[in-house]
């Protein structure tokens, strides 16, 4: 299921965000600042970052004020200098004013996904590895961080749990092992294009692949194990064609091993849930 930033949902969500923020008012803008000034405002970096959710930013002060003028200097997925200006947005004072708090957090927090996501595809580069996301999001923010981390360069795991059938190690406990919680699966028939299979030794990844699993996530296993069980897959028939991730422990420090291991995807809670927000500010003038 492909469920990208699209504009009418993350529009609704966003309009929530500013709910949030302005509650019955923005008294101090409503106070201070006449309703027919008009004012320009710049998003500027204050260091160096990947940028990720300048259209989403945008897209706030544009619900504020529909007549809103916008020019976008750089695009999502660029790599940014300090100082650069990312983009410029032109319309009533008090929308700017009111918007820009919403605008930044979601632009930073964004950004910083992107940022560290690139940090991760970087020290991969080369290999064959791809860099993944995982379900440990922030609750209302999933489409926006996801979304971020395909800017900066990873790739997306299941967007939810109706978009991918991955049995773990919960499932297979009370489902009372692999292949029975496999066995369950199959005969559900659910509509999903891959099985995967959480293992966590190369007893469960034996039975895994024998029962069918198109692929395997290696759960907390060294970058030495994560070589075996390649091996292991690869060893078997059409085991060239299951995938396998690896996942669990795995650091910037550390990645390119499990990416050398042979991991065809590396799956990294980190970038989602750990990402630090990078700094920009909003810089506002009259007109």
């Amino acid at each position: 299921m492909d469920r990208t930033l699209e504009h009418t949902a993350h529009r609704k969500a966003l309009r929530k965000f500013l709910d949030e923020d302005i509650g019955r008012g923005d008294v101090t803008t409503l106070s201070v600042v006449p309703s027919h000034q008009r004012a320009i405002g710049d998003l500027v970096a204050r260091m160096s970052m990947v940028l990720g959710g300048i259209e989403v930013a945008i897209e706030v002060f544009r619900i504020l004020d529909e007549d809103l003028g916008a020019e976008v200097w750089h695009h999502d997925g660029e790599s940014i200098a300090p100082g650069q200006r990312l983009a410029s947005v032109r319309g009533r004072a008090r929308a700017l004013l009111t918007g820009e708090r919403v605008a930044i957090n979601l632009l930073q927090r964004m950004s910083g996904i992107a940022t560290l996501t690139r940090a991760f595809v970087d020290a991969v580069r080369g290999t064959k590895a791809r860099i993944l996301d995982t379900r440990k999001t922030t609750p209302g923010l999933r489409v926006f961080e996801k979304y971020a981390v395909t800017a900066g360069g990873g790739m997306n795991h299941r967007f939810g749990l109706d978009d991918g059938m991955l049995i773990k190690d919960n499932h297979i406990r009370i489902a009372g092992g692999v292949a029975a919680a496999i066995g369950a699966a199959t005969s559900a028939g659910s509509p999903v294009n891959r099985l995967e299979v959480e293992v966590t030794d190369f007893e469960e990844l034996l039975q895994a692949i024998t029962c069918g699993a198109r692929a395997v996530l290696l759960d907390n296993m060294s970058a030495n194990m994560v070589r075996d069980a390649v091996k292991l897959v690869r060893a078997r028939p059409g085991g060239d064609e299951i995938i396998v991730e690896a996942s669990g422990g795995i650091t910037l420090a550390n990645v390119r091993e499990f990416a050398e291991a042979g991991a065809d995807w590396i799956s990294i809670g980190a970038l989602t849930h750990s990402a630090p927000a990078v700094d920009v500010s909003f810089e506002i003038r009259s007109t």
